[in-house]
């Protein structure tokens, strides 16, 4: 049997349109009306708790994207003027004391031309544990709370998406692929594509048996 999720994961780029909004619908109109010309507002500020989607979104930005949480000095940040108009920080609250000097340089800097910084952290800016001229630009933008999809937004979504595909995903079935599968929206749209188009191929419906049957498999082929 073909290992289904070794072909399908990595999980599609993030993109705005596959982000489940959940009740983050507002912060995600926002950002996007932000992300078209006309912007007004250098920074736009993202904060909530892990697993709630801000990679993802920073991601789908199409900003030049920097991790703090892996490059605390902001080493890989575009120092060039006009390097790039875009930028995007990702757990600013690991940023070192060399981290907080660039960014804040380089917020003035977009400032000054016109340009954009998206950034998130766990926490809203003014309680970030930064220098406070630098929390103080993280905070003069847009800011929004990222909320955790709920299990029942999750749920609702998958059966949404699985009805788009025509296909009749049982409550059983749903339950067993949340409880055994990677736990982030797009890895499960992607594996839902997977078995859609597995299923096809064997011309069986999506029953829990089949879904048993692939996911046991995958688990083995991966161990």
């Amino acid at each position: 049997m073909r290992q289904l999720l070794l072909d399908l994961i990595p999980a599609p780029p993030p993109t705005l349109e596959n982000y489940c909004a959940g009740s983050n619908a507002e912060a995600l109109t926002a950002l996007a009306g932000w992300l078209t010309a006309g912007h007004t507002d250098t920074c736009v500020f993202l904060w909530g708790e892990a697993g709630a989607g801000k990679t993802h979104l920073l991601a789908a930005s199409g900003a030049c994207y920097i991790d703090a949480a892996t490059d605390p000095a902001l080493g890989t940040l575009p120092t060039a003027p006009c390097a790039s108009d875009f930028i995007a920080v990702d757990n600013v609250e690991a940023l070192d004391d060399a981290g907080q000097i660039a960014l804040f340089n380089v917020f003035n800097r977009l400032r000054a031309a016109g340009g954009r910084l998206l950034a998130a952290a766990r926490v809203p800016p003014l309680q970030l544990d930064l220098r406070e001229d630098l929390r103080t630009r993280l905070g003069s933008g847009l800011i929004f709370r990222v909320h955790p999809i709920s299990e029942d937004e999750k749920r609702a979504a998958l059966a949404a998406q699985a009805a788009a595909r025509g296909m009749n995903l049982a409550p059983d079935a749903l339950d067993y692929l949340l409880a055994r599968a990677p736990r982030d929206m797009r890895s499960l749209a992607a594996l839902l594509a997977a078995l859609d188009r597995y299923s096809l191929e064997r011309k069986r419906p999506l029953t829990l048996p089949l879904l048993r049957e692939v996911l046991q498999t995958t688990e083995t082929q991966t161990a």
